[in-house]
Order: C-alpha cells, then structure tokens, then sequence
C-alpha cells in the first residue's frame, strides 16, 4: 500500500472520529425540586445514593450545535429549579421517529413545554410558539439524550416532546410527560406519574403510589404495591398482574380491562369499549365495573361478601357461585354473596357478565 492511501486513510479516521462521538455535558442541579425539558432524544432516569440530581447531556445530530442548555428559575415554574435544552427552530429533524412519524409541540418563551394545566408543574401552557419535530424534514437535525441521577426523597418533573424514557430505581416523587413515545419504569418507590401523548407504557415493582395517563397506547402493569394505582388510557388495552393497593381506579376510551391477582378494598373499572376480567385475591369493600360493550368476568374468592347489582343490556348473567338472589331478570341481577358487607356494581351494555369462583 502506498504512502498516500495510507495518509488519505488516515486522514478519514482522523474526520471520522468526531462525528461518531458524542460529547457528554454533565450538570449538577442542587434543590428539592426540580423540572426538565428536552424536545427530543432518549431519557433515562435513574435513583442515585448523591447529594444532588445530576443530568447528562449527549448532543446528537448534524446540527446539534444549534442546541443550547439553559439553567435557573423561570415565570412558568415557581419554585423549581430547571434545566432546559433549547431547540431554536421551528421545526426539527429527529431521524428515530422514522419516515413520515411527526409531532407537534407548543413550546413557552422560556423553554418549557406542557399541557395539563396543573399549577403545580406550571402556568400559561396554551402560550408559545409551535414546534414541529419529524422523522424527515428540512429543519435542523439535533437531539439531546439525557441521563438524569435523582437521589432519595426528591420531587423531579421531567418533561419530553419526542423520545422514549426508561426510569431505573428511583426513590421519590417523580412526574415524567412525553408528547410521542414509550415509557417503561421499574423498581419506583413513593410516587409515579406518567403522562403520554402516543405510546406504550410499562411499570415493574412499584412501590408507593402510581398514576398512568395515555392517550393512546396499551398499559402493563406487573408487581404493584402501595396506597392508590390509577391509570387511564383513552384508547388501548390494560392489564396489571400482583397488585396490592388501597384504591384501584382503571378507565379505558376503548380496549380490554385484565386484572390478575389484584387486592384492594376499592375498585372502579370503566371502559367505553371493551372486555373486562378481572380476579380479586381478596374480599372487596367497593367493586364497581362499567363497560358500554364487552363481557364482564369476575373471579372472585371464597371469603367474598358483598350485596350485588349486575345490568347487563344484551348478553345476560351468569354465576357458578351461591347467590342469595332478590331479583333475577334477564338482564339484570341483585342480591347478595356471603355476608354481604361489600357492594359490587356491574353495569354493561352489551356483553355477558360471568361471576366465578377464583382458580376457574
């Protein structure tokens, strides 16, 4: 090999090397609470043994050099301390949401973005100028991945326009919001709430107290333990395994409700559209099951005691357990189940309601 294919070699290492890594801003963040924001790029959140929350910035993208990192308080969040990753343009290259995939985001002067209107996670939501992020366009190409540490105890608002999160072991008060993409969590303890637009959301061993809002993708829930779980998913499938819990609340616009192995005193499960199964590990204080089409399965224990009111427009009622029955109907049932303390509230309108002994 020549003398001069092994400099031109070279020097394409040489150009090479740059583009393919990905310079790692670190920032320390001191306070109780803290909020974030980053319209773009991979977010993992991680628990921490450390004094402070700590975010990792790596820039990507062609164009990434057009991102700016700003800290402090603003207008639009009292009394946290922030970190915000500017995208100056209007609209921008985010090449993983892949041909065709966009989303739209309205973004405050400030850098902070969000829409649910809490004043706690902060005001003037509708104000801003609108951002469009797309898998191929002609705006800049930049993205921001971030790793976030949160040590025990602190209360941290993380906010994303397009990306998907991973939380790892965190040990606190924790708020994520993603406009586009999917969530998973593990291993949480003390309080999760997670918002998305668009995606499927996941959570493992949680401890505390857990709310689910999406609006559109499926919601898988194993290993549950604490005070209140909620979760409502305006279109898609739910479904939670070992869950223990104060209150249950489960709302779906249209898809199935499966619950397995669920202890709870309270239980309200509503969807427009959809089945529901659910199987209680033990007795119930408050059952109430709203479906407006789908089949209604309740598998209950043998210590279960609760007057019942079952309506079902269209698909009737069925039970291989004793009832004590003060009106059988072909569409409606009443009556009682062992002692009767509890109360259990069936309503469908169309689709059969079952009630079996647990193990069938």
């Amino acid at each position: 090999m020549s003398n001069r294919i092994l400099t031109s070699l070279a020097g394409l290492a040489l150009l090479s090397a740059p583009a393919a890594a990905q310079q790692v801003e670190r920032q320390t963040i001191p306070g109780d609470r803290i909020a974030i924001y980053d319209l773009a790029g991979q977010v993992r959140i991680e628990g921490s043994t450390g004094k402070d929350v700590v975010v990792e910035i790596a820039r990507g993208g062609k164009d990434q050099a057009e991102l700016k990192v700003l800290r402090g308080q603003v207008e639009t969040m009292p009394g946290f301390e922030t970190l915000r990753v500017i995208f100056q343009a209007d609209v921008i290259s985010y090449p993983k949401l892949g041909r065709g995939g966009r989303t739209e985001q309205s973004v405050r002067d400030d850098g902070t973005f969000g829409n649910d209107g809490n004043s706690n996670r902060g005001r003037g939501w509708r104000s801003g100028r609108r951002v469009m992020i797309g898998g191929s366009n002609d705006g800049p190409e930049a993205w921001a991945d971030l790793k976030i540490t949160i040590p025990v105890g602190r209360l941290v608002d993380v906010n994303l326009g397009v990306g998907d999160i991973a939380i790892t072991n965190v040990d606190g008060h924790l708020t994520v919001d993603a406009s586009s993409g999917p969530v998973t969590a593990r291993g949480t303890k003390g309080s999760l709430s997670i918002d998305t637009g668009s995606g499927t959301v996941s959570v493992t061993d949680a401890q505390g107290d857990v709310s689910v809002n999406t609006g559109s993708g499926e919601v898988e829930l194993t290993t549950f333990r604490g005070t209140t779980l909620s979760i409502d998913a305006g279109s898609g499938s739910v479904s939670a395994t070992a869950v223990t819990a104060e209150s249950i609340n489960v709302e779906t616009g249209s898809g199935d409700i499966v619950l397995s192995g669920i202890s709870s005193p309270d239980v309200t499960l509503d969807t427009g559209s959809g089945a529901v199964d659910l199987d209680l590990a033990s007795d119930v204080d408050q059952l109430a099951v709203d479906t407006g089409s789908g089949a209604v399965t309740l598998h209950v224990p043998d210590n279960v005691g609760a007057s019942i009111d079952i309506e079902a427009g269209s698909g009737g009622v069925e039970s291989d357990i004793p009832l004590e029955v003060t009106r059988w109907g072909s569409d409606r049932v009443t009556g009682r189940i062992g002692d009767g303390k509890g109360r259990i509230v069936v309503e469908t309108g169309s689709g059969r309601v079952k009630i079996v002994k647990r193990g069938k």
